[in-house]
């Protein structure tokens, strides 16, 4: 069917429903089937997380709990209550067992004196550093650890055990930004421009990467990661635990779509 043969039937169809005076909308659902097949598990373990970048929030309790929060109210499982796992120091020990030294720089260096152990400073504190996004790459050793993952879910009865990385960090961006503005004109009547102004913007970076692991044999079973940003003025003070759930909230319906069926809602359009 030729371009101009498709505007003459769709003006067409526009013609007839424009002359059907009966006519009415009927709302439609259209189920999704989830990305992993959960029908084998009746109980959830949100595990913990491995985290990196800003400090300014705990990410692995907050994600823990968030997460739990959705699923209670959100899903027909039932959700384990159990104590949030530090899953970066436990990452940590795993890989200095395995090379016998640390994957990366750890917050283990710093003795409760305030010194490193390998590097002593008198003139100045050690300072705190967090880990960076390639950092957290070689942490997810853990993740392949079945042993580790098993005995886990022994414990808890052989749940879905939900794990895996959390980055969050502050971010900046210098550009053009649309804004509107309100003016008069000559009679005083109020309009609506827009214009075009270069602006100095800071925010934060979340990159959550989720880990779905088979509580009976530790096996991994579903990975997906996520990346959200969200900019502000820099002039506007947003508090980091505030913009976390914002950027948090864009995700959570992605993740409940991955264990649970969806719907999409819409309308069709019935002529008599």
């Amino acid at each position: 069917m030729t371009v101009s043969t498709r505007v003459i039937v769709s003006l067409a169809i526009l013609t007839s429903i424009a002359a059907c005076t009966n006519y009415y909308e009927i709302p439609v659902e259209t189920p999704l089937r989830p990305k992993l097949d959960t029908s084998d598990f009746q109980r959830i373990l949100i595990a913990g997380f491995v985290i990196g970048g800003s400090d300014e929030i705990d990410t692995n309790l907050e994600t823990a709990r968030l997460l739990r929060s959705q699923l209670r109210s959100n899903s027909e499982f039932q959700v384990v209550d159990a104590d949030v796992i530090e899953l970066t120091a436990i990452a940590e020990e795993q890989g200095e067992a395995a090379q016998g030294s640390r994957p990366v720089e750890s917050r283990d260096n710093i003795d409760q004196g305030g010194e490193t152990s390998d590097n002593i400073d008198d003139d100045a504190g050690a300072v705190e550093e967090n880990y960076s996004e390639d950092d957290l790459e070689l942490l997810e050793h853990i993740f392949a650890n079945t042993s580790y993952w098993r005995q886990l879910g022994e414990e808890f009865q052989d749940p879905l055990i939900v794990t895996g990385t959390v980055y969050f960090t502050t971010h900046q961006r210098s550009g053009m930004v649309t804004r509107e503005r309100e003016i008069y004109d000559e009679f005083g009547r109020r309009q609506v421009a827009p214009i075009r102004a270069y602006r100095d913007r800071r925010g934060y970076v979340l990159s959550p990467k989720f880990i779905f692991i088979d509580g009976r044999t530790g096996a991994t079973l579903y990975t997906e990661r996520h990346r959200e940003e969200i900019l502000y003025d820099s002039s506007q003070n947003t508090p980091a635990l505030s913009s976390y759930f914002e950027l948090m909230d864009r995700l959570v319906p992605s993740f409940l779509g991955t264990l649970s069926a969806e719907s999409i809602r819409g309308t069709r359009i019935l002529l008599k």
